[in-house]
């Protein structure tokens, strides 16, 4: 059976963290690595992660950023299929790697992704150790695999998306340079410039709690396209002119398929 490595970024996400850990650390009939690389918390985040008996690696030290953690825990994994789970997000049932492991069993798939919910935690959830319950605020369905999506903006969430280890070995790991784009430009590297063979699992596979500093200001997501335009030159790729206009238009289909479901 395929062995597969989780990679964990944390900062300060004591308040998180276990539902992240707990994710994995359930997960049944799969060989899973999970690493864990922290930037260095000022809180209670590295002993939590310590008392976690399943974590095979962690690291605790200043970094340049999540997607700098990102590229260390790549550095260090060495499973055969490569995930990455941040410290405020939760894999949605404990067959959830065993589903992605079961879509590698097929050569030709060198990557796979999945669906992705967008959740707040219900109030007085978790109280008396019993398991946090979370409403679905945005729901990320994500389609049927094909390269040309991206012309039109669409890209899979990044939180679902494993890749073989060989892929990062050919074709390298984040970009740092492209701030919070470098997620979009991994995947364009790998699934439109070098045409990586990618499947799509039909199902939620990760639920992420609401955040993300790109869309929180009208400032934030102007800086953002910019990036994502950087994000397709550095590949040597012409995007569409609409492309990455459409890129964050199709965000508002996520809140009406929400309210239809």
């Amino acid at each position: 059976m395929a062995h597969i490595s989780i990679i964990t970024a944390t900062f300060n996400a004591e308040d998180t963290v276990r539902d992240c850990l707990h994710s994995v650390q359930v997960q049944h009939s799969v060989s899973v690595e999970h690493i864990v690389i922290d930037g260095g918390s000022t809180d209670r985040t590295v002993d939590i992660v310590e008392r976690s008996n399943h974590v095979a690696q962690l690291v605790s030290e200043p970094d340049n950023g999540i997607y700098d953690a990102m590229n260390k825990g790549l550095g260090l994994a060495r499973g055969d299929i490569i995930g990455i789970l941040n410290g405020d997000d939760l894999y949605t049932g404990s067959d959830t790697l065993s589903k992605v492991v079961e879509v590698f069993s097929d050569p030709r798939v060198a990557a796979c992704y999945g669906d992705l919910e967008y959740v707040k935690e219900c109030e007085a959830s978790g109280a008396r150790g019993e398991e946090r319950e979370f409403k679905t605020v945005r729901y990320w369905k994500s389609g049927a695999f094909d390269p040309q999506k991206f012309y039109w903006g669409w890209m899979p969430p990044h939180p679902t998306f494993f890749v073989r280890r060989e892929v990062y070995e050919m074709y390298g790991v984040f970009n740092l340079n492209l701030g919070s784009a470098a997620d979009y430009e991994l995947m364009l590297r790998f699934l439109v410039k070098h045409g990586v063979r990618a499947a799509y699992i039909p199902k939620v596979l990760v639920k992420m709690r609401m955040g993300g500093v790109s869309n929180a200001t009208v400032g934030n997501r102007l800086a953002a396209n910019r990036m994502d335009r950087k994000a397709w030159a550095v590949n040597g790729l012409r995007p569409y002119p609409w492309t990455l206009t459409m890129k964050p238009l199709r965000k508002l289909g996520q809140w009406i398929f929400t309210e239809e479901r």
